[in-house]
């Protein structure tokens, strides 16, 4: 199955030949501030699965780890692409708004220690105070 889509204004499309590896609501400060006060939702793809069109742009900061993590927009219209870890250059953690008819929902919520004091964390799905460990990997 190919996953399909656009950043709100169009000028940035995707399309991913592949599964996710994992599916995560991630609730750091960092993606607070990028999606506005709630968590980003993000599936974590391998980059070779990934093919964009149009002008991306990007910003990175380091994170506590020490790891660069960088962000990718529309420049035109400021949707959010996706995020990545330099720990993880052949993962991008896609932001599931980004993409159509996707089907995905999160099974795991991480950096719920945080989450703001009224933040809705699904108590069904699996969590993390802080960084879980990386996708495909043992628990």
């Amino acid at each position: 199955m190919a996953y399909n889509g656009s950043c709100a204004c169009g000028a940035v499309t995707i399309r991913i030949e592949g599964q996710p590896v994992a599916v995560r609501q991630c609730w750091c400060r960092q993606c607070q501030k990028l999606a506005s006060g709630g968590p980003t939702h993000n599936a974590i793809f391998q980059t070779a699965d990934i093919s964009w069109s149009g002008d991306i742009a990007s910003n990175h900061r380091i994170a506590a780890s020490g790891n660069e993590l960088t962000w990718a927009f529309c420049p035109a219209c400021g949707t959010q692409l996706c995020g990545a870890s330099s720990a993880r250059p052949e993962m991008r953690a896609v932001r599931l708004g980004l993409l159509d008819d996707h089907g995905l929902t999160p099974s795991v919520a991480i950096w719920t220690s945080e989450a703001p004091a009224g933040a809705m964390i699904d108590p069904a799905i699996e969590q993390y105070t802080g960084q879980p460990p990386a996708p495909g990997t043992a628990r």
